[in-house]
């Protein structure tokens, strides 16, 4: 660590520094930024967005399931979605499982739209940039090191978040987490893929349960590789263009470089055989083509922290409150396990849970803070509340946080949590109830 900070040049110093974009990096940045903090947001891509913009195209989230959807997310999330439906490229759907209204957009335009929304808070942007490792100070981070085209560089700062959903600087710091798969079995992977040329009505007509049926059938006269049997699709922005979440590859390590190598050659592999399903036996797929796939795997859990209070399944289930609060979550508890099929388990119809500022904040390192699905939660806590929703919205509470701890020289643990949930609020946070403290 020494010789990282005496012998690599310095790009530079900042008030606070997210390391990664995804849809809980992009938000903690443009939150931090917009709440007076120098901010710099890191990504190992060219682009913002993270799982957003490379594997799906639909926020989950924004509203409960049931009969009647009651919004719960607010704020940046919203602003995003306002950019989007600006340039006629999002729309409301429900959900095929029953997880609530989902908001489909155009992931090629929200990369547009993350980075203007952050340029404009003064976000300074940061791209093909891989954070791989941190300087330490005790308990404290004092900077980030880069691998980049110009080789290794260090920025330095006064507060860090971790929105990098493998929990990376977490993991460089020293700071305690649970591996996935340690105790209940990890969530599978999956790669995404497009298909154009679909007649959306008849394969809409055929249904979705036809259509799972059939799926056992291919899979059963063992000419087709089907690991999971009750994939969805959905129509998109672009007429005649389908998106799948299908593909399900199990027993990898997203955090290990050679396992995920070989689950992104598996993911491949498996959406060109879902692909040929979808041809062979799905009525309005005859002429289509597969036309895209995610470039990256999508990874659904990887490390997450042990932080200060640990979100638990009976926390979600039981529609619990909490009086640091820094937002709301009714979605179910989706588990994409190893086998066939996924398991979901119901908040209560209308019902929300809180998340708490204390699953943000990891011990033993006193100025970090976390965001996205790299939170502190048990397994399953985590298989409901890491919906895209849900990461904005632990990413606007993490960057105001931080701009707050930069304002008042203080530690993010320290930060008020009345004060923290009123500039949420200002911002067009929703909480499960009016919050205790905040005015």
């Amino acid at each position: 660590m020494d010789f990282y900070s005496k012998k690599l040049p310095r790009l530079w110093d900042a008030d606070v520094i997210v390391v990664g974009s995804g849809s809980a990096g992009a938000t903690a940045a443009i939150a931090a930024a917009r709440n007076g903090a120098d901010t710099v947001l890191i990504e190992r891509f060219g682009f913002m967005g993270g799982t957003s913009t490379q594997v799906l195209d639909t926020f989950y989230g924004f509203y409960t399931p049931g009969e009647v959807a009651h919004k719960v997310v607010g704020g940046i999330p919203d602003d995003v979605v306002d950019a989007l439906r600006q340039r006629n490229a999002a729309f409301e759907r429900p959900n095929s499982f029953g997880a609530g209204t989902g908001i489909t957009y155009d992931p090629f335009i929200l990369r547009a739209v993350w980075e203007e929304l952050a340029l404009q808070a003064g976000v300074r942007l940061l791209f093909h940039s891989y954070c791989t490792d941190v300087l330490m100070d005790g308990p404290r981070i004092t900077g980030v090191v880069v691998d980049g085209k110009h080789g290794l560089m260090q920025l330095t700062g006064r507060i860090f978040i971790d929105a990098t959903g493998d929990a990376d600087v977490c993991h460089q710091a020293g700071a305690p987490y649970e591996r996935a798969g340690d105790i209940d079995p990890a969530q599978t992977l999956s790669t995404t893929f497009r298909m154009v040329n679909v007649d959306i009505e008849r394969a809409a007509a055929f249904g979705k349960k036809a259509m799972w049926a059939r799926m056992e059938e291919a899979a059963a006269s063992g000419t087709y590789d089907l690991p999971r049997r009750e994939g969805s699709w959905h129509k998109t922005t672009q007429q005649g263009v389908i998106h799948t979440i299908m593909t399900r590859v199990a027993d990898m390590d997203g955090t290990d470089p050679v396992a995920l190598t070989q689950a992104e050659i598996a993911g491949r592999r498996q959406a060109f055989e879902y692909a040929r399903f979808l041809r062979d036996y799905v009525p309005g797929y005859e002429k289509a083509n597969l036309s895209w796939l995610s470039p990256s795997i999508g990874v659904r859990e990887t490390r997450r922290i042990y932080g200060r209070y640990r979100l638990t399944r009976d926390d979600c289930l039981s529609a619990r409150t909490f009086d640091d609060a820094i937002g709301a979550c009714g979605a179910p508890i989706e588990d994409h396990s190893p086998g066939t099929d996924t398991t979901w388990v119901y908040v209560p119809e209308g019902m929300t849970y809180d998340i708490p500022y204390r699953t943000l904040l990891p011990q033993r390192v006193d100025n970090l803070v976390v965001a996205g699905r790299c939170f502190s939660a048990t397994h399953d806590a985590h298989a409901s509340c890491r919906s895209m929703a849900q990461t904005m919205t632990m990413g606007q509470a993490a960057g105001a946080a931080a701009a707050l701890a930069v304002e008042h020289d203080q530690l993010p643990a320290d930060v008020s949590v009345a004060l923290l949930q009123d500039t949420l609020l200002g911002m067009g946070a929703f909480f499960s109830r009016p919050v205790a403290g905040a005015s």
